[in-house]
């Protein structure tokens, strides 16, 4: 089988790392792929240790130069210029892909429409979309034109869990018959991966923070952006300081870039008088060392379909707080591996990180219970097995 694969980049977040992972357990199989990126990033020489890979190419901000520019647009002729500069750039991609001997395509992520609707793929190729998004990630990342191409050309959907398969059917109009519930997390590599980080410097870590031995710590991980939460994590770690807990709660976020959101941020935690409290991380390759000495993780995220954050706070044992309609995690968490509360019900949040921060052994048998569930429902083996059967189908 040769597969082409479409990403949108290879920086290091969750959709990216899922599809790394895909394409460690693919080439074992055997599957031939080629992966076409609409940018660079951290990961690019992971994937390209795995596959060849192709960067779309930058478009230039001019078609012949500034000063030609203007007199192209005073003639009519710049848009034809332009668009005949675009012909050649998708042509030159399309021999580069050699998309005439593609068997399947698989599209990770819908932000990855951008490129798919440029490619003019031939009608017999079956397409694979994996969506990842939900309703502000497509209103911020998708072109409503681009994403309805690619979803009228996509054969079958993967969908990372419930919340997410019914957004596209409710919201899209997709087929539900043609959507089939998939989340692959590569269970072994990350055992082992959390393994070695429990080994690792996790403690110094916290102790570099200024964090004691023996703090409760909640943990937060992801991208500096509104849709994550950034700012309601900090509300959180106000509203759990009120209730003045006998043991010292501290509050991490890692994956904070410096950078303006981050100082408003921060201007938010010295106001609140939070400095010695919260901790902003910049984005690091060592996340599990950090996430294997949390006590808790709060989700705080306004929309994430199916965090691989989540999955690996649970893989070191660490249950999860997290809101009710915001994504597909309560799925895993239920009752019985964490907490689930009304939608920006952080008063809510506060009083069950306060309650498990009061109840050691309760905190340790959800966060067990997280652990045993990921494993039970998420076996890489029978992922990839179900995939590969789902190609072999198309």
């Amino acid at each position: 089988m040769n597969l082409l694969l479409i990403g949108h980049d290879a920086n290091r977040a969750g959709a990216q790392l899922v599809l790394l992972q895909l394409m460690r357990l693919l080439r074992e199989q055997g599957v031939q792929m080629h992966l076409l990126l609409g940018e660079g990033g951290p990961l690019l020489a992971d994937y390209q240790a795995l596959a060849p890979v192709t960067l779309w190419p930058a478009e230039s901000a001019h078609v012949a130069g500034p000063v030609a520019d203007k007199v192209l647009g005073k003639l009519g002729l710049w848009e034809k210029q332009h668009q005949k500069q675009q012909a050649i750039r998708q042509q030159a991609i399309r021999q580069q892909l050699n998309l005439d001997t593609v068997d399947l395509v698989l599209v990770n992520t819908v932000t990855s429409s951008r490129w798919f609707a440029q490619l003019d793929l031939p009608k017999p190729v079956p397409v694979v979309t994996f969506v990842h998004e939900l309703a502000m990630s497509v209103r911020i990342y998708t072109r409503p034109d681009e994403l309805r191409h690619l979803l009228q050309r996509t054969t079958h959907m993967l969908a990372v869990s419930k919340a997410t398969a019914s957004y596209y059917v409710d919201e899209q109009g997709f087929d539900p018959a043609r959507i089939t519930l998939f989340t692959l997390i590569d269970t072994p590599t990350l055992q082992q991966n959390v393994a070695k980080a429990q080994q690792g410097n996790g403690p110094a870590r916290l102790s570099q923070l200024g964090i004691p031995s023996g703090a409760v710590v909640v943990g937060g991980c992801g991208n500096a952006e509104w849709r994550k939460g950034n700012d309601l994590f900090v509300s959180l770690a106000r509203l759990v300081a009120n209730r003045n807990l006998a043991v010292p709660v501290h509050f991490v976020w890692v994956g904070m870039p410096d950078g303006p959101y981050r100082d408003d941020l921060w201007l938010d935690v010295q106001k609140a008088g939070l400095t010695d409290r919260v901790h902003f991380v910049a984005p690091t390759p060592n996340v599990l060392e950090y996430t294997t000495q949390f006590t808790l993780f709060a989700l705080t995220s306004r929309e994430d379909p199916y965090p691989l954050v989540v999955l690996e706070a649970g893989l070191c044992g660490v249950p999860v707080v997290c809101f009710d309609g915001a994504g597909g995690s309560p799925e895993l968490i239920e009752t019985d591996a964490g907490v689930v509360v009304p939608y920006l019900a952080l008063d809510a949040m506060a009083g069950a990180i306060e309650a498990l921060a009061n109840d050691p052994a309760r905190t340790r048998q959800l966060g067990t219970r997280l652990r045993e569930k990921i494993l039970e429902r998420h076996p890489a083996e029978q992922g990839v097995a179900t995939l590969l059967e789902l190609f072999e189908r198309l």
